[in-house]
């Protein structure tokens, strides 16, 4: 007969940890982070917005309370949160919802200076086989009005970074964008070479060992990879001034067997906050190590892994 000595009733608050004797008790853990939510206040008139955002326009569908959708208007940045400021001192409250995308978070932090609640989510197909900016807005701005009506499936509003950590992010991942370029670089003397001279060269061949066995090739290819070289080492002295910051950013942090420093650094620097997961499935689901399901009725068929999750470069 099975025993359970956590039963089911059990929770976080009612269960007592002791630690064994000859070990130091765990360390508490922070308070999670909850995902952003709606503020609402029912004495004052509500203003959803949806937004298809572009850089140089942005196309919102408005839609106040529980009224039908205005047409969508074309709005510039500057005259989109002028007016976002005009509904605030009317005594509205704006909701706003985007799509994450490539242009960061500047518009979401503008609009909430500007007084507005702005969410943005994950990039999703809205209108199935049609997709103008029109459409998406609409879309959006009907998801908005369902999920502030309390329909919590319409939206899943993703954790905005903080300034600070958006940029020590942007250390790891301009990392891995130069180590691209290295091997961009490096491919195309490679395929000079094997076009001109038909042969081989060595890997790294514009390391300071290799380079001189180079001397016998033709001389116009030589000067060909000489260009090449000159950019790859410029890029390598980059790469490890970044390799020595992330390094030292972890250096007195405690790290898992068989993780390196740079692997660490990576890590941190994509999650920003290991506080935002509630347990260890949160981070299963964050990093795509979830395993796909196809499932019905009686019969259970679980496949490899989905893969849906952050998109950070591995």
């Amino acid at each position: 007969m099975k025993t359970y000595f956590i039963k089911p009733t059990m929770t976080a608050t009612n269960v007592t940890k002791t630690a064994p004797a000859g070990k130091p008790a765990a360390r508490p853990l922070p308070p999670c982070q909850p995902l952003p939510r709606a503020v609402i206040d029912p004495a004052k008139p509500m203003l959803k917005l949806g937004l298809d955002v572009h850089l140089e326009s942005i196309t919102a569908v408005v839609q106040k309370d529980h009224a039908n959708p205005h047409a969508p208007r074309p709005f510039t940045n500057d005259q989109l949160l002028a007016q976002v400021k005009k509904w605030i001192a009317q005594g509205h409250q704006v909701f706003c919802v985007q799509e994450s995308c490539g242009f960061g978070f500047t518009l979401h932090r503008r609009l909430v200076e500007a007084g507005a609640q702005s969410f943005l989510i994950t990039p999703v197909a809205l209108n199935g086989a049609r997709k103008t900016d029109k459409l998406d807005a609409r879309a959006l701005c009907l998801r908005l009005s369902r999920w502030l009506d309390g329909n919590r499936d319409e939206l899943a509003p993703i954790r905005i970074p903080s300034e600070a950590e958006q940029r020590r992010r942007e250390t790891t991942r301009r990392r891995q964008f130069l180590a691209r370029e290295i091997r961009a670089l490096a491919n195309r003397g490679h395929g000079q070479v094997a076009e001109y001279c038909h042969e081989k060269l060595p890997a790294r061949w514009w390391g300071a060992r290799n380079w001189k066995k180079l001397e016998a090739l033709d001389p116009w290819v030589l000067a060909l990879l000489t260009d090449l070289r000159a950019l790859i080492l410029a890029i390598e002295q980059q790469l490890r001034a970044l390799e020595t910051e992330i390094k030292t950013r972890v250096k007195d942090q405690p790290r898992p067997k068989a993780l390196g420093e740079l692997t660490l650094g990576t890590l941190d620097g994509e999650v920003c906050s290991w506080e935002r997961f509630h347990n260890r499935k949160q981070i299963g689901s964050y990093t795509g190590c979830c395993p796909g399901e196809h499932s019905s009725g009686g019969k259970r068929r679980v496949g490899a892994i989905d893969r849906i999750g952050n998109k950070a470069e591995p």
